[in-house]
């Protein structure tokens, strides 16, 4: 069994939808970052740099991940699927990865700051990250030209950077005119285990459709995580 640390942001469902794939057996903890729960001395234990998200593995003599990326490795490497085993197989996963780790997720989550939750408009700053998002976007668009997934079958690469490109309208970011793109944003989508996976540890897009507020809300509490 394994216990996910987690809360309803991408890199959040990078762990919920890889376990799900997966089929691994594990107890959601939801993390209030609004109430910087992350930040508690307990779950500092778990991951010093207080964030989300982290799992310990209870089989595994408690052990402690953290880091989204090393978290996708980790289970890949448990379980012997998401990513294969040969060496060039692996660099082609891995590489993607890393694109997420240090290009999509900066860029978008950058984004989102200045585009939504900055405490006044600041064009220069909005530009450069949507516009680096959308170049970032464009690579994977032609990556995605001669084949169906971005390492050749579907791996924990796919779902890492899935998990926040499917985010781009929050961002501001456009992909319209990238077709490659937009089918395997729609391919990805329609997995089961995919569209169990955003659902950890609660289904936003419900309670958007509840009118609860909940985009306003999610400003708000992004507001003032910014400042921890």
């Amino acid at each position: 069994m394994i216990d996910l640390y987690t809360a309803p942001t991408p890199n959040g469902w990078k762990a919920s939808v890889t376990l799900e794939e997966l089929g691994l057996a594990y107890e959601t903890h939801a993390i209030d970052l609004a109430k910087a729960v992350q930040k508690e001395p307990w779950f500092l234990k778990i991951n010093p740099n207080g964030r989300i998200p982290a799992i310990v593995d209870r089989d595994a003599d408690n052990l402690a991940v953290f880091e989204s990326g090393a978290i996708m490795i980790y289970l890949a490497e448990k379980t012997g699927r998401l990513l294969p085993a040969d060496g060039a197989g692996r660099a082609k996963v891995l590489s993607w990865l890393m694109f997420q780790m240090g290009g999509i997720g900066p860029m978008m989550g950058q984004a989102n700051v200045f585009f939504r939750y900055w405490h006044e408009t600041y064009k220069p700053a909005i530009d450069r990250y949507q516009n680096e998002s959308r170049r970032l976007f464009e690579v994977l668009n032609s990556a995605l030209a001669d084949q169906e997934f971005l390492a050749g079958d579907y791996s924990i690469a796919d779902i890492a950077n899935w998990c926040w490109v499917r985010i781009h309208p929050w961002s501001g970011v456009s992909v319209e005119g990238l077709d490659h793109l937009q089918r395997w944003l729609d391919a990805i989508a329609s997995r089961p285990a995919v569209q169990k996976g955003i659902k950890v540890p609660l289904d936003l897009a419900a309670r958007r459709e509840e009118g609860s507020g909940g985009a306003q809300k999610a400003v708000e509490s992004a507001r003032s995580i910014l400042q921890r």
